[in-house]
């Protein structure tokens, strides 16, 4: 009998200057990047907590401590695959993932394949088995000033 599970992650990250935008593992063109102790690349954030979440092993801050100088400027890929690392050594399998990326600018629509290929590269899954969608917050809040992005990401997982 196949067994499944969902996670859910979310990530809010300050918009600086000064910073590259780093989305799903990929630089986006922006004037801004997020404000954080690693590289703030919120999609990975939210995906690696959705995949803890699901696994019932907490959260990535538990994992990788925002006070700790090896994880200054870390890049958000090596907390995913760590995360698929243990998702694998319970035998667990990605059924699928949705990302939800919350942000006035930049615009997400033109970077949605690149953000999709990705992710499923470091899923190591099919494409298809991974969504990218973009909300704005139609002006509205500190997403809607721009002051900030969020991400939203749901994985389901199945043993």
């Amino acid at each position: 009998m196949t067994e499944f599970r969902i996670g859910r992650g979310t990530d809010r990250h300050l918009f600086v200057e000064g910073r590259p935008l780093m989305l799903g593992g990929i630089k986006i063109p922006h004037h801004l990047g997020l404000k954080g102790h690693s590289d703030a690349d919120a999609v990975l954030h939210a995906l690696s907590d959705a995949l803890l979440g699901a696994l019932a092993m907490g959260d990535i801050g538990e994992h990788f401590s925002d006070t700790d100088p090896q994880n200054k400027d870390l890049d958000s890929t090596k907390i995913l695959k760590y995360c698929l690392t243990l998702l694998r050594s319970e035998q667990w399998f990605i059924g699928n993932c949705d990302v939800i990326i919350h942000c006035q600018q930049p615009k997400i629509g033109p970077h949605r394949l690149a953000l999709r290929e990705s992710l499923a590269k470091l899923l190591n899954c099919a494409i298809d088995k991974v969504s990218v969608k973009a909300k704005t917050a139609e002006g509205l809040g500190p997403v809607g000033e721009g002051l900030c992005l969020d991400a939203e990401a749901i994985v389901l997982i199945s043993k």
